[in-house]
């Protein structure tokens, strides 16, 4: 296994198997999603997400996702991630939502999605990426934000179920200061995760959608 396969495999076993991947384009550059200080305006549909922290809003990128998009949206329309928490705090890489209650209890999700890596899009500080488990197509309501740029969690080929990245389906355009908030906070080891959880619950009161089809 190549030494950014080793480090990914190692990485989402130290993170009960869920975490970053986004798309690159190989051929098409031009396409690369900005990070969040050099973004242009926003065109696409957006995303509030109010935490106990403050709002943090999103631009969607349903045409590069589709399916990614459509899912997230599907999930904050029905409410789930009302309530739930940042499980996963790492400082100088990401924090991650999606799953669990301030009590660390999971939610029932849905089926898993199809993986949509090559979409043109990278992990860059301030993307939105669909978390996974090792299996590509395993997606399902997790999330993180890129607080640096990741480009090991973009595809690089079909090597490997690791090398084959983490799909970056959105990016944040307001309150990246509250990302960087929270990316501060004090963690500790929560059972079922055995780190990088926040000693104080960081919460999604809700998701507010904006022009979101």
């Amino acid at each position: 296994m190549t030494r950014s396969g080793s480090f990914l495999a190692a990485l989402a076993f130290a993170c009960a198997g869920l975490l970053p991947a986004a798309p690159r384009a190989q051929d098409a550059p031009v396409d690369r999603v900005p990070s969040a200080e050099e973004a242009p305006a926003v065109t696409g549909p957006q995303a509030v997400l109010h935490t106990s922290m403050g709002d943090i809003t999103l631009e969607l990128y349903p045409q590069q996702a589709p399916r990614t998009v459509q899912n997230f949206v599907e999930y904050a329309r029905a409410g789930f991630y009302n309530g739930t928490i940042f499980h996963r705090v790492i400082p100088d890489m990401l924090v991650q939502a999606g799953a669990y209650t301030p009590d660390m209890q999971p939610k029932p999700t849905r089926a898993p999605i199809p993986l949509e890596t090559q979409n043109g899009l990278s992990n860059l500080r301030g993307t939105v990426a669909a978390a996974r488990a090792a299996a590509p197509e395993s997606a399902t309501s997790q999330f993180f934000i890129n607080v640096v740029d990741n480009p090991r969690f973009d595809f690089t080929s079909d090597e490997s179920d690791y090398t084959r990245g983490y799909a970056v389906f959105a990016r944040v355009v307001d309150g990246m200061d509250v990302v960087d908030a929270i990316r501060e906070v004090p963690t500790t080891a929560r059972e079922p995760l055995q780190r990088d959880v926040p000693v104080e619950p960081v919460t999604i009161e809700r998701v507010e959608l904006l022009d979101a089809e």
